[in-house]
C-alpha cells in the first residue's frame, strides 16, 4: 500500500468470475506523509482513504467482468461505514462483490476485515466508461497483472 499515491492494493489473491467477487490485501505502510497530519503521534489510516480500498478492489473486479474494456469510475458510497480504526502495520483483507452491473453502470459491495474483526463496508456504484487513452488502459492491465503475481509470490 502507498498512501500518497493512491495505490491501496497490494496482492490480488482470487479473481471469481462466476461469483463476481475478488478478494485481496493490502500492508498499511510503517512509515506515510499521510501520518503526520493525521494524527501527530497517533496515526491512523484516514476513512477516504479506506473506502478508496474498497473502490479500488470493487473496480478491479468490474473490469475482470468485462475483460479490462472500459474504465469504472467511482460515482457514488451509499451505506458506508467505517467501524474501527487501522494504524501503521495492519494487515487489511479487502473483498469486492458485484452486485448489479448493466446499461453503462455497476453497483459492488465492499468490505475491509483486519484479522477478524471488520473495519469498514459500503456499497459503491460506479459509472462504466471507455478508457480515455490506450495508455492509461495498458498501465491498469499492467498494475493488477502485478498484483496477482505479488499474490503468487506470497503463496
Amino acid at each position: 500500500m502507498q498512501l500518497e499515491y493512491f495505490q491501496m492494493i497490494d496482492r490480488i489473491d482470487s479473481v471469481d468470475l462466476e461469483a463476481k467477487v475478488l478478494k485481496a490485501r493490502s500492508t498499511v505502510p510503517d512509515q506515510s506523509t499521510v501520518f503526520e497530519g493525521h494524527f501527530p503521534g497517533h496515526p491512523l489510516v484516514p476513512g477516504v482513504l479506506l473506502i478508496e480500498t474498497m473502490a479500488q478492489a470493487s473496480g478491479i473486479m468490474i473490469m475482470h467482468t468485462i475483460d479490462f474494456s472500459r474504465i469504472p469510475l467511482l460515482a457514488g458510497v451509499k451505506e458506508g461505514k467505517l467501524r474501527d480504526f487501522v494504524g501503521p502495520g495492519a494487515e487489511l483483507e479487502i473483498t469486492a462483490t458485484i452486485e448489479h452491473e448493466g446499461s453503462g453502470y455497476a453497483v459492488t459491495r465492499g468490505e475491509i476485515r483486519s484479522g477478524n474483526k471488520r473495519i469498514a463496508n459500503a456499497q459503491l456504484t460506479y459509472t462504466v466508461m471507455p478508457f480515455p487513452s490506450p495508455h492509461l488502459q495498458d498501465l491498469i492491465r499492467k498494475q493488477v497483472a502485478d498484483m496477482k503475481s505479488a499474490a503468487a509470490a506470497a503463496s
